[in-house]
């Protein structure tokens, strides 16, 4: 298994930064990464919600595995080749003084051999600037919403 961490303090209050992270089916409204979002289920938040992304000529189906209001999201993402295993991206938000202290983890897994690993840790390393854009596109989308610039 390879993991990454990307990390930003973000000047909005835990519950600004929950509040867009948790309208799970509307991501595409704020990471530039994302051209397309959708719920692909009746449930809007929560364990066991779905949505559907689409990242330039890739679909992507993302289960969320853990849900912790304020705290932690964390979703699985299907949809990549068979290769990757599995590729599970974790939000953590911590309330700092200053702000938000967001981080974006991915884990990844291929399997237990050595190639396999590498594949790991290449996808691991292409998920990195997949978060950085992420985390930016969060931290611009929060300051237009309070009229400040990012």
């Amino acid at each position: 298994m390879s993991e990454t961490t990307r990390t930003a303090v973000i000047a909005a209050d835990a519950d600004a930064v929950w509040a867009v992270l948790g309208d799970f089916g509307a991501i595409s409204k704020w990471a530039p990464n994302v051209d397309h979002s959708c719920l692909m289920s009746e449930q809007t938040e929560g364990v066991g919600t779905v949505r559907r992304v689409q990242v330039g000529r890739s679909s992507l189906v993302e289960r969320v595995v853990e849900w912790t209001p304020g705290l932690t999201l964390a979703y699985s993402v299907e949809g990549l080749p068979p290769v990757i295993r599995t590729v599970v991206n974790t939000w953590s938000l911590m309330e700092m003084v200053s702000g938000t202290r967001v981080s974006l983890t991915s884990r990844v897994h291929a399997g237990p051999r050595p190639p396999q690993q590498l594949i790991a840790r290449i996808a691991a390393q292409r998920l990195a600037r997949a978060s950085e854009a992420m985390l930016a596109g969060l931290e611009r989308h929060l300051a237009m919403a309070s009229g400040a610039s990012p």
